[in-house]
């Protein structure tokens, strides 16, 4: 059987990959939430992974507020690098496959068509840049790893966009949304298939991947396409604005290529 640790698992992606582990029967899941287990914390870490013969890890647990991550950097660096060098370093002496996400926004939003993976990564905020830290610490350490960015991730759970605009629409709210921002919504149900079956196929095609839903929106396009999905559109009017008010800077174009996981 095959033994799986997956960190920060009471997230979006956490809890998808859960609703998917009981059609996964040759796969052993150990779920740590970040309170059981705190990545910044090397001895927990070190203790979580010992005697346990971890075939894979995947790392779940991330800082993701984007806004706070500008007031507070160190906090940003200290779970989305340190936090993943930790696991890093745990997963070599362990030989464990790490599994980590991470982001869309490791790039600047410049370009005009699809980034690839061997496009150069240049981030314009404190959240992209402590995850781009974060990849270079897996590289440097690993060779046995995938590196998966993606975008714009929604689900049932926690707190997303999509839920939000279901939830101002029932309130009766009109919304206004930006359109000055494009990128690929991806569900995180969508994102826990792929992972899983980097697992259930044994893929060694290691190295960094891009998976999202493969959808090009604004996030005002995409505004329209949930509230029509959930049959709101006669209860509400979506305005188009170009102002993004927002004290991190956020990239204008992040939509990223997928890529497959048969190895170059």
């Amino acid at each position: 059987m095959i033994s799986v640790l997956v960190t920060g698992s009471s997230g979006q992606l956490g809890r998808s990959i859960q609703d998917l582990a009981p059609s996964l029967p040759e796969i052993r899941f150990v779920f740590k939430t970040s309170s059981e287990l705190d990545i910044t914390d090397y001895r927990q870490v070190k203790e979580a992974f010992a005697d346990q013969g971890f075939d894979y890890c995947i790392n779940c647990a991330a800082f993701t507020d984007v806004e706070r991550a500008e007031r507070e950097p160190q906090l940003a660096f200290k779970v989305n690098s340190e936090g993943v060098k930790n696991l890093a370093e745990t997963c070599l002496l362990s030989h464990t496959v790490l599994i980590h996400v991470s982001t869309d926004y490791v790039f600047d939003g410049t370009k005009r068509t699809p980034y690839l993976v061997t496009d150069k990564t240049n981030p314009i905020n404190v959240y992209g840049a402590s995850k781009l830290k974060g990849e270079e610490y897996i590289k440097g350490l690993l060779t046995r790893y995938f590196i998966i960015r993606t975008s714009w991730l929604y689900s049932e759970y926690g707190k997303n966009f999509y839920k939000t605009i279901v939830a101002k629409v029932q309130e009766g709210e009109d919304l206004s949304v930006t359109d000055a921002q494009t990128g690929c919504p991806t569900h995180a149900r969508h994102l826990a298939q792929f992972i899983t079956k980097i697992i259930s196929t044994d893929s060694r095609a290691y190295g960094i991947h891009h998976f999202t839903d493969g959808e090009v929106h604004t996030w005002y396009s995409f505004a329209v396409k949930i509230v029509k999905e959930n049959r709101l559109d006669e209860r509400v009017e979506i305005k188009k604005v170009k102002n993004y008010s927002t004290f991190a800077k956020r990239p204008e174009y992040s939509v990223l290529k997928n890529t497959t996981l048969q190895p170059e």
